[in-house]
């Protein structure tokens, strides 16, 4: 009996899948032609151990005299036929790997795919000690605490266990469990130098191109843009930090210590433009959640004055006030994710982005 039902649940399950392939290629009905496609490693460090190595010892005998080599970034790349100028080059955010760009919690097609039909070549970034970059030379601790609603009320999809009204998440339970799926742990320590020198040399790699940042990747992305002069233009979804200069940096900010003046100035070279999304509350609430990004949204607003004061180019979206509602942290793979690639497609041709 057991088998039996073991068996129906397969069958299901494959039905499932098929069905959502299905409802896939219905949206998206004209092939993708890619003219070329890889995996690379870029930065990164190698680090060895005092002693002698004796390749006649059994493998599982601790040794010295031996390297390792992590810290690096783990990108893979598509570039499609007549491809733009400049490529795309995806950073995601906390506890997310390259696959927050690829697909959604329902199982559409992510940004990468929907800019790729657009002519962009992509380039998605798996940061050090995060998926397919696990390797790293300083050990982190990796525990197992349940923690998914804490993530779903973070996130803004709503106030566990419900949902926010209006929300543009898909509420059944299947996606509900992709969408935990996707979250990762980092493998080991690292810090932020770590990420921009591996962005930087992503960037060596790709060549001239705009970064997209997610949440955590932001505050790195905006020290990558200093860093490297292939960054020509930054799409930032809710940043968690910001780069002020020396002596502006305002308490609270999640970006790190204020960078000198000449560094800072790069980022007034560049057009920036940054998306939040919605539920943020315009007063304080007893929710901790909803008060982070509150802060975050005004400190962003606050960048944007000091930039754009000393020459640059910003622009903060605060969707629900351009008639775009219902959107949480994920703007990226939300229910509306292609208006919202419309949105940023408009922006990019702005400013000159998309030839």
């Amino acid at each position: 009996m057991r088998e039996s039902r073991n068996y129906v649940s397969a069958i299901l399950l494959l039905t499932i899948s098929y069905t959502s392939l299905q409802a896939q290629n219905k949206l998206n009905p004209t092939p993708l032609i890619i003219a070329a496609q890889g995996t690379f490693s870029a930065g990164g460090t190698v680090v060895k151990s005092e002693g002698v190595f004796d390749p006649l010892k059994p493998w599982n005998v601790q040794q010295g005299g031996q390297t390792r080599h992590g810290d690096h970034a783990d990108v893979f790349y598509q570039i499609p036929q007549k491809a733009k100028r400049n490529s795309m080059v995806f950073l995601h955010g906390y506890g997310q790997t390259r696959r927050s760009w690829q697909t959604t919690a329902d199982g559409r097609e992510g940004f990468s795919d929907l800019f790729l039909r657009k002519g962009y070549g992509v380039y998605l970034v798996d940061q050090p000690g995060r998926g397919e970059a696990g390797q790293t030379t300083k050990p982190g601790q990796i525990t197992a605490t349940p923690d998914d609603q804490t993530w779903f009320t973070q996130f803004r999809i709503g106030l566990y266990p419900a949902f926010n009204e209006g929300v543009q998440f898909p509420k059944d339970s299947l996606s509900l469990d992709r969408f935990f799926r996707m979250m990762v742990p980092n493998t080991g320590s690292v810090d932020e130098s770590t990420i921009v020198n591996a962005m930087s040399a992503v960037f060596e790699k790709s060549g001239d191109g705009i970064l997209f940042t997610h949440s955590a990747g932001g505050a790195p992305g905006w020290k990558t843009a200093v860093k490297n002069d292939h960054v020509k233009a930054i799409v930032a979804i809710e940043p968690g930090g910001f780069a002020f200069p020396e002596g502006e940096v305002p308490e609270g900010n999640r970006g790190g210590k204020g960078l000198p003046l000449n560094e800072f100035m790069k980022l007034t070279k560049i057009p920036i433009v940054v998306y939040f999304g919605d539920f943020i509350p315009k007063e304080e609430t007893n929710a901790a959640s909803l008060n982070f990004w509150r802060n975050v949204l005004a400190t962003g607003r606050q960048w944007a004055k000091v930039v754009n004061a000393h020459g640059g180019d910003v622009t903060i979206v605060h969707l629900p006030e351009i008639g775009i509602k219902g959107n949480t942290h994920f703007i990226m793979s939300d229910l509306n994710s292609n208006e919202i690639a419309e949105v940023i497609t408009k922006w990019l041709k702005e400013k000159k982005l998309d030839k």
